[in-house]
């Protein structure tokens, strides 16, 4: 059984893997990213037993950015159900980056390959069009994430939310190649698609939150309750299976077309943001949540890799390993 994570393990990270902010930069092709603070760097891990654990900066607030991907993806599956969801998106992993149109293009399906780029994120919240508007289709999501984190409300960044839609023409050239193939049905209204999806990457949440929402991952779908005798317990939200099909995207799709080496050195399932955001988790056992807003060519967090990957080896968290 690996060691327990203790808060020293968190001051050690941050202390240790600081320097590294100095290798990425922040993401500022969304000009409102561009005010991040590039070196800052928090962790969070929340534990089955209901500890939380937290280093650096990890109360400062960010938006989720893709991170709501692995949020919508599941809020889908819950709704519509697995067979409709994937007859609009695939479900293999993608070698291009996240914003990619060629193989929409060229692909005989014409679907996305995964729900994790892009593409396969605005087909997903397509298919939370029906039955409301955009604003109460987005208080269904962030509904979904307070059950799951414990806070009473979740609010997206307006200013975050302005800046990707004046700067979103490559993802309207998505949605509107996709609705021209049918992917995205007819009937549905692209900007309110789009809409959602903006808003929904523009959700804001702290580190303690990425931990909250990768322990719920960790349990399969359960979030855990403290009682007021001081135990915990766990109320399901999402069925397993719905939990382990989101598992499994988020170990081939989740760190955009850098997930295979991702998980080779790290080997938990994971999703990251362009803010620098990253959940990830231990099943059974760990959430963890990262901040680091200086992120690589592919858009994750330079410093928020090297942390996971040290207390995957240090821990022996790995999911493919011999220990």
């Amino acid at each position: 059984m690996p060691n327990e994570i203790g808060q020293e393990t968190l001051e050690r990270l941050i202390r240790d893997y600081r320097p590294y902010t100095k290798q990425g930069a922040v993401a500022a092709y969304i000009p409102e990213l561009a005010y991040a603070n590039p070196h800052a760097l928090g962790i969070a891990a929340a534990g089955a037993d209901g500890s939380i654990l937290k280093a650096g900066d990890a109360d400062t607030s960010f938006t989720l950015q893709s991170i709501s991907k692995i949020i919508t993806l599941m809020v889908a599956l819950n709704d519509c159900g697995p067979e409709r969801v994937f007859s609009k998106v695939g479900m293999e992993p993608s070698v291009d980056p996240f914003n990619s149109i060629v193989k929409l293009e060229t692909l005989d399906h014409k679907k996305p390959l995964n729900p994790m780029i892009n593409a396969g994120a605005i087909v997903i919240a397509s298919l939370l069009s029906g039955g409301g508007s955009v604003d109460a289709r987005l208080q269904h999501l962030c509904d979904t994430v307070s059950r799951i984190t414990g806070r009473s409300s979740i609010r997206f960044n307006e200013k975050v939310y302005e800046s990707e839609r004046r700067t979103g023409d490559r993802n309207r050239a998505l949605a509107y190649f996709m609705k021209s193939t049918g992917i995205i049905d007819s009937d549905v209204d692209v900007e309110k698609t789009l809409d959602l999806y903006f808003k929904a990457c523009s959700l804001e949440v702290d580190c303690v939150d990425l931990a909250k929402i990768g322990l719920f991952f960790a349990l399969w779908g359960k979030c855990v309750e403290s009682q007021t005798d001081g135990t915990c317990s766990t109320k399901e939200i999402v069925t397993p299976e719905i939990a382990q099909i989101v598992t499994t995207i988020m170990i081939t799709s989740g760190m955009y077309n850098h997930s295979g080496e991702f998980f080779l050195k790290v080997g938990l399932p994971a999703k990251s943001g362009v803010s620098g955001g990253i959940v990830a988790f231990s099943p059974n056992r760990y959430g963890f949540g990262l901040f680091g807003p200086a992120i690589d060519a592919a858009g994750n967090s330079v410093a928020g890799v090297k942390m996971l990957e040290e207390l995957s080896r240090s821990h022996r968290l790995h999911l493919v390993s011999p220990h």
